[in-house]
Parts: structure tokens; sequence; C-alpha cells
């Protein structure tokens, strides 16, 4: 194990030599040589990807041969409502305008639900899609081009029934702001396949953040290095990448050159891991300006491809537009992608956020776009170990809403069960996983918790989610805290 050199003028730094005691010195040195044999191996049988050659992306390994190398997460912010998408009731079309049964209201909080709801039926139909019978709503078509590939969960279920709480602890185990996000874990884990763009990257929708900020997608106590970037539909598509007014590209890249120097010494000096991110972060950025441009310049992509996602316009920032530019990232190397589409929380306060209006506008907006990402993924043959992921942050009621006395149609926040599906890296085909009651309200078969989703993805990806940890304040911390469970049926 090596330390940082010191300049004998000023002396050696006593109390970083006291604090290395022989114990610490030969438990490293194990973990080291370990590590090592380890990679090697591995490596003999062709399953671990060649690390890139940044400062901090070869911390670890998988630990078993992974399913998936990349990964798209469209997040619906706001969380669609699975009756009217996925998880058909017909007892609710029966009971609707009826009073909510008194069992369902004892002990239970709503975030806007007062006195004594009634039952809302969706006014949806629903029919069977692909070869299994799935059952979909008629207000996504094109979902029926995908069943095929589809394994979905009707049995999800979270801790948290508001939106930036939930939102967080799907994404960073905790609903409390600090934790590292789940891309940044894997990239954490696994490093990036493409050394000239970033390993993470974010694409928003819907013309607003996440509830939760940009927490969801940030690196915590992790290094910086592992955090998500933004990548925004007009402008520059990554913020402060671009030289300054009349510097050239050479003269920035002595400025890099001097800089990196200093940061060394700096490092060398304070050994503070935050100053190789900066490194990093300053190079990736110089070898983005080169990369991004080519790959987020849709011009080159032909007609029938715009046709299939439903972009009209490729310069207009939509849904759509971020489905391919996430095949093009994935394909040019990203580890994973985020998309986050704002407008799905549908209370029926007024015609632009209720179940008529609005819910149909959001699945024009985005139904295409997320059928035709899965076939264009398959057909470049990447879908075998890219996995796919559509959900919300949590479930809506089976009762209507009727926030002071409106007459739209709404759901309110439920954590007690919603619908994802997931498909690729080896998720079983044609599957319905779970099971709710009759009314919708609670999970009777296959319970899925939040963090046996995040079990899952990392196990898709070669990696155990109770050994995948970073050490902060004295103790080790996961993604999935203390809890979880890869649900291994998911998997052919």
């Amino acid at each position: 194990m090596s330390h940082p050199q010191h300049d004998n003028t000023f002396g050696p730094d006593l109390s970083r030599v006291r604090s290395i005691t022989r114990r610490h010195f030969f438990g490293q040195m194990k973990n080291g040589i370990g590590m090592l044999a380890f990679a090697s191996l591995l490596r003999e049988q062709g399953l671990a990807a060649t690390p890139p050659q940044g400062t901090l992306f070869t911390d670890h390994l998988p630990h078993f041969a992974p399913r998936a190398k990349r990964i798209v997460y469209i997040h619906l912010a706001g969380s669609p409502p699975q009756q009217d998408l996925f998880d058909p009731k017909p007892r609710l079309t029966e009971l609707n305008g009826q009073p909510c049964p008194d069992s369902l209201l004892e002990k239970e909080r709503f975030a806007f639900i007062k006195g004594h709801p009634k039952i809302l039926g969706s006014p949806y139909s629903f029919s069977p899609v692909g070869s299994a019978g799935m059952q979909a709503s008629t207000l996504v078509p094109n979902f029926a081009k995908i069943a095929d590939e589809v394994t979905m969960i009707r049995s999800m279920y979270t801790d948290q029934f508001n939106h930036a709480p939930a939102e967080l602890f799907l994404y960073t185990g905790s609903a409390r702001l600090g934790r590292p996000s789940m891309g940044s874990w894997l990239l954490y884990g696994l490093g990036s396949e493409n050394q000239d763009l970033p390993g993470f990257v974010v694409l928003l929708s819907g013309g607003k953040n996440p509830s939760s900020g940009k927490s969801v997608w940030g690196s915590g106590f992790l290094p910086s290095v592992y955090s998500g970037c933004q990548c925004r539909s007009t402008g520059d598509a990554v913020l402060y990448t671009a030289n300054p007014p009349d510097v050239s590209r050479e003269a920035r890249r002595s400025q890099l050159d001097s800089l990196a120097s200093l940061n060394r010494m700096h490092h060398a000096e304070h050994g503070d891991p935050e100053t190789l991110s900066r490194i990093d972060q300053y190079e990736l950025a110089f070898r983005m300006q080169i990369a991004v441009p080519g790959v987020t310049d849709l011009s080159a992509e032909p007609r029938h491809t715009l046709d299939m996602y439903g972009i009209d316009n490729i310069a207009k920032p939509s849904f759509a537009r971020n489905c391919l530019l996430a095949r093009r990232l994935l394909e040019s190397g990203v580890r994973y992608v985020q998309l986050f589409d704002h407008g799905w929380d549908v209370h029926g306060t007024n015609p632009g956020d209720d179940i008529m209006t609005q819910l149909p506008l959001k699945c024009r907006d985005t139904d295409q776009a997320s059928a035709a990402l899965v076939l264009d993924l398959k057909q470049r043959g990447l879908l075998e170990d890219t996995l796919v992921v559509w959900s919300g942050e949590f479930g809506r009621t089976p009762m209507n809403e009727e926030r002071d006395g409106s007459k739209y149609l709404g759901r309110d926040h439920h954590p007690h069960c919603f619908t994802i599906w997931m498909a690729g890296a080896g998720i079983r085909r044609g599957y319905v996983h779970g099971e709710t009651d009759d009314l919708g309200y609670r999970v009777v078969k296959d319970p899925v918790h939040i963090h046996d989703l995040q079990a899952t993805i990392l196990h898709a990806f070669g990696l155990n989610h109770e050994q995948l940890t970073y050490r902060f304040q004295g103790r080790d911390f996961r993604l999935t805290d203390v809890h979880g469970k890869v649900v291994h049926s998911l998997f052919a």
C-alpha cells in the first residue's frame, strides 16, 4: 500500500504516519492482493469488462457474471394510476361512486383525502395484449407491441406516500437527503464504458425537475465523480463544458495540465479523494466537448426512426426525443440513463391534473416512445444486455380524491401497491408478477418492496447488494440499507 510522499523540507506528516497501524496495513494489503487475483480470474473467464483508466473508476468489479451492462430507467414523476393503465379492477367499476369500505380507512393516512371517500372505477377499458394475454388499458395502445418483452410487476409497494420522500427512497434507499443515488452506486461499482462521456446521464421532460430535486441523481457521500450529469434539451447539452470566448482547445489543454499538476500535489499532501474527483471531472468535461455534440445530434437519424419514436421536430424538447437520446447514449457506452417525465400527479383538482384530460395527454406523450425505445434496443441487439425499467414512485388510491368538492376525477397518493414494468437483460418475457386485491388497495401475492427492486437491479449487473458498500462516518452504507432481497423469479 502506497502513501503520499511529503517534501522533507517541511518534515514528514507524523499524524498520518501514526494513524496507519500494523493491523490496518496488513488488512489493506490483503484486500488489494485478493482483488487483483479476483480481477485476473474474472478477466480470464470473460466476466469483467475492461475498466476505464480514470483515477476513481477502478474500485470494484462485478461479484458474479452480470446479465446487464447498461440501464435506462423511465420515471413517470408524480406516479401514474395503475388501475387506469395496467392493473384492471372490475370490482371498482361495480362499486363506482359508493362509499369506500370502512376497513380500508382504519389507521390509514392520506396525502389529501379527507372524510369518507367514494370508490372510483376506471373510465377506461382494458384488453389482452401479447401472447401471454396480460391486460393493458386503451390509453397505452403501443404497449401491445412490447408486451411479449416485458415483465409486469403489479405488487410493488413502498414506505412513503409523498413525492419527494418516495422518489428519494426509490433512488437512494432512504427518504432523507444525503445518500447516493442508484446510478451513482452502479457507476461506483462498475465504472463507465466510455471515457469521453459521463457514465450516468439524466434527461428531463415535462417542464419541471422531480419533486425531490437533483438529489435523486446525486452522489451523496460517494466521490462527486459518480454523480449524474444532466443533459439539457436546448442550448448546450451539458453546462460549462464549452471553452470561454477566445480560449482555444490547445490553451484549455495547457490550463488543465497545470491544474491537474497542482491538484495531484494537493492530493499527495492531504489525501482527499475529492481532489481526484476534481481532476477526473475536468478531464471528462474536456473530452465531452468533442463527444457530446456527436451523441446528442439527431440530424443523422433516418426519418423512419424518428417516426417510430413519434418525433416531429428534432429540435423540440420532448419525452420522445429523450428516449431516442437515451438509446444513442446507451449505444455509446453510458452505463445509466435516467429519464424523468413530469406531470403524472393526477389528483383531479382541475383539468390539468385529472384522469379524463391530463392522463390521456401524458399517455400520448410517452406510450409510443417508450415502446419504440424497447423495440429499437431489440433490433440493434442491445436489449439482451440492457435493462429497461418503467415506474412511478408509488401508486394511486382506488378512491376518488374529490379535494374541496372537486368534480374532476382524480386519485390520491397510495404507497401500498403500484405497477411497474421491466424488460431486457434476462428479464422474463410476457410475465405478470404479483397480484393486488379486488379493490387494488393492497398486495395479496408476491410483494416486491422498493429495497427488493433495488437489490434485483444490482443483481442484474452482477452486484451483490449486501457487498456493494462504502464506508462513511464509521459504518458501511449500501443502497438497500439493511433490507432487500433479490426477486429471482423476475429473471428468465
